[in-house]
């Protein structure tokens, strides 16, 4: 397993009670070694601590695809009207997102938790955030609606049990917001594919409906989603040579102009990022 390549993914949460991961029986899973939660921190650790060589690549990575997480959190929040004075975000990773948030001066407070403690410690170091903890990736020390928003961007995919742990973070926040990338498509099948998915430490491979089904077992509804094929630099980021940059540009041409003009028929045939904002029962 390549610590580099998993580096490459935001950092997992969620890691659950039992001896070994059982899957949530929703649509298609991807079947990983990483077989207990103690291994899954172990394998998140790593991602953050080891090949220092690799270590600035991967943290421009993460900045990079904070730009457009931080977008899809403004966007939502913006159409679902909430505009929060405290924000946490569940597996934050470094912090990069929550510090993009920061800077576009939006969250108010803001605040993240991890499972594994390289993270944290990175996190940590970040002036823009008011607090980071370690904790267990299943519950949260915190009283009920303690924040006014939650985030869990790119995280779902990499828990045994998304509606229990999307449950717990809606117990504590006024609302919740979730970021994944939509796997169950042709090209995400493919053996080289499902080999990175599994590097990164992915659980699940979701289509939408099984994402909504997520949201809908948690017992929240949704307010409002966005889809998106990527932008150009996310597709260009570690494409060397003139003939990689051109291919990575006639790949985010087409997938961008194919999920125009029909979103149904991309979702079948690549990974799109999918967002939704969701409300926790009134009450």
């Amino acid at each position: 397993m390549n610590s580099a390549t998993a580096a490459n993914a935001d950092t997992v949460v969620g890691a659950s009670r039992s001896d070994a991961v059982s899957l949530l029986i929703i649509e298609p899973t991807i079947i990983v070694a990483v077989a207990d939660p103690l291994q899954l921190v172990r394998f998140y650790d790593d991602a953050y601590s080891k090949d220092p060589s690799q270590a600035l690549l991967y943290a421009r990575w993460r900045a990079l695809g904070a730009v457009g997480k931080a977008s899809h959190v403004l966007d939502l929040c913006a159409r679902g009207g909430i505009q929060p004075s405290s924000t946490l975000e569940v597996g934050c990773g470094d912090g990069a997102l929550l510090c993009e948030l920061y800077n576009r001066g939006f969250g108010g407070l803001l605040a993240g938790v991890e499972i594994t403690q390289a993270a944290v410690s990175i996190a940590r170091t970040r002036a823009q955030i008011e607090s980071v903890e370690l904790y267990d990736g299943s519950h949260l020390e915190v009283a009920d609606r303690t924040y006014d928003l939650a985030i869990l961007s790119h995280v779902l995919e990499h828990v045994p049990d998304p509606p229990a742990l999307l449950a717990e973070v809606a117990r504590a926040s006024r609302a919740v917001l979730i970021e994944v990338p939509l796997e169950e498509n042709i090209s995400a099948k493919r053996a080289p594919k499902r080999d990175h998915a599994e590097e990164v430490g992915h659980l699940q491979r979701l289509s939408r409906s099984a994402a909504r089904q997520i949201v809908a077992r948690a017992g929240l509804s949704i307010l409002c989603e966005v889809e998106d094929p990527l932008p150009l630099e996310v597709h260009r980021f570690f494409a060397t040579g003139r003939r990689a940059r051109a291919m990575a540009t006639l790949k985010w041409a087409v997938r961008g102009s194919l999920h125009g003009l029909s979103p149904a028929l991309a979702r079948r045939l690549f990974t799109v990022h999918w967002a939704c904002l969701c409300e926790p029962p009134a009450g």
